[in-house]
């Protein structure tokens, strides 16, 4: 914002266009990876994500039109991050064999979550050189990765080939995430008009209504909706759409109380984040193995209980609180999303045959992160009811603490109510994890052995 010149407006869609983006086009990218093959899809979104950063780094100009530059070089840079988020659990349930899918997965969060982990201390140091940094850095990881997935990747599972594609289903689908997650995001801001809010949400509730009827009659369906008459797939995505509702503004929340009244640097906040990234490093591996054994009813329950206790022990904290106690609770909530993630997605991803697991990974990254943005438009109102958008956006930007007439009672009220309303959710989704029946043996269609 100080460097373009540019409003709150432009720097909220900087970063609200990336997640739009991702929960719009991973459904039909994970269409697209059944019919084309999952190793192409996987290398052309990690060129485009590359194409994008590069864009993205060397925005010139100041205002408003720097500000339409960087919105859409980061609408090219989610794209290729839709294409990669789609196709890499696809991949490794592709490469392991039944009964070791649950590791595999393990594995891969592992990945996930040390970037996670890492992300914000890393970025904290780019950005003290320059903003531009924290695109310039994914330039090298895509040079290499670029051709490493070329030479080294390969389809385990044959793709479809299917000739058609469905245009108009795939049309109303992104109309329909679109419209409600605009006007979900709007709803969050203060002053907005709430009518064009219900426009917006009506609308997509139409196009949702048509969408379902297109894709029942399509021959080459974008969602196939038989998928979820397998209790398994159904329950399982039903507790992971309401995971990303229940966890998805926790970082966010975190941050604004770590640079608020913790009165930290945007650089200290992020190290203080680490016990929440670690637990969940920690647990996360072992319960993908876990599940392999046990199934994942039972694991992922308990995790979105871990979950729910830990947003109910940040409810408490207040501007007083020792850092040991709350890097407890991080770590508590950590441990739960952790115990919870590998075996949901194990039990998501083996309750499908194998030429549709583009489109399973599709769904379930439509949903978590549909759950995400949502958590973000639902718990932002309990922050501003009390204290103002400029000072709530000056602790997110700038951190160090808060200034002279900063209402410290109604931050601290706002932000137990958020994290509540966080773990409430986290019991719900802990409800369908328990409703979600066992699903140990991986369907295949391939000669995985």
């Amino acid at each position: 914002m100080k460097d373009l010149d540019l409003n709150f407006f432009y720097a909220l869609w900087i970063l609200l266009i990336y997640m739009l983006l991702t929960v719009v086009l991973v459904p039909t990218l994970g269409k697209l990876a059944d019919v084309m093959g999952r190793k192409k899809m996987y290398d052309t979104g990690f060129a485009i994500f590359g194409i994008g950063s590069l864009l993205s780094g060397l925005v010139t100009g100041k205002g408003s039109f720097a500000g339409d530059e960087l919105i859409a070089f980061r609408s090219i840079q989610a794209l290729g991050g839709a294409f990669l988020m789609v196709n890499s659990t696809a991949i490794v349930t592709d490469a392991f064999k039944k009964g070791e899918v649950g590791l595999g997965l393990g594995v891969n969060q592992i990945a996930f979550i040390t970037g996670f982990t890492i992300g914000p201390v890393v970025g904290g140091i780019l950005t003290s050189l320059s903003w531009r940094w924290i695109f310039l850095f994914n330039i090298p990881i895509a040079g290499f990765a670029v051709p490493w997935a070329y030479f080294r990747l390969r389809d385990v599972v044959e793709p479809t080939r299917e000739e058609g594609f469905d245009y108009v289903g795939n049309a109303l689908l992104a109309g329909a995430l679109t419209t409600l997650l605009l006007g979900l995001t709007f709803v969050a801001l203060p002053g907005f008009p709430l009518v064009e809010v219900a426009v917006m949400i009506a609308v997509s509730v139409a196009l949702t209504i048509s969408f379902a009827a297109v894709e029942r009659r399509a021959r080459y369906p974008i969602v196939d909706f038989s998928l979820f008459k397998d209790r398994v797939f159904l329950f399982g995505n039903a507790a992971n759409l309401l995971m990303g509702l229940s966890t998805g503004a926790v970082t966010f929340l975190l941050i604004f109380f770590l640079q608020g009244p913790y009165g930290q640097s945007p650089f200290s906040a992020g190290i203080m984040m680490i016990p929440y990234g670690l637990a969940f490093l920690a647990v996360g591996p072992a319960s993908g193995l876990l599940s392999d054994r046990y199934g994942a009813r039972v694991l992922s329950a308990l995790g979105m209980l871990m979950s729910a206790v830990g947003l109910f022990l940040l409810s408490t904290i207040t501007c007083n609180v020792p850092y040991w106690r709350l890097a407890i609770y991080m770590a508590v909530m950590g441990a739960g999303s952790g115990l919870f993630g590998s075996p949901n997605t194990n039990a998501i991803m083996s309750s499908v045959p194998a030429s549709k697991r583009g489109m399973a990974s599709g769904i379930r990254t439509m949903l978590r992160n549909t759950g995400s943005m949502v958590s973000l438009a639902a718990t932002f109102p309990f922050l501003v009811s009390k204290i103002s958008l400029s000072q709530l956006m000056n602790i997110m930007i700038y951190g160090g603490g808060v200034g002279q007439g900063f209402n410290m009672e109604g931050f601290e009220s706002g932000l137990s109510m958020a994290f509540l309303f966080s773990a409430g959710v986290a019991i719900v989704a802990m409800i369908f994890s328990v409703l979600t029946p066992h699903g140990r043996q991986l369907k295949t269609e391939s000669n995985i052995s």
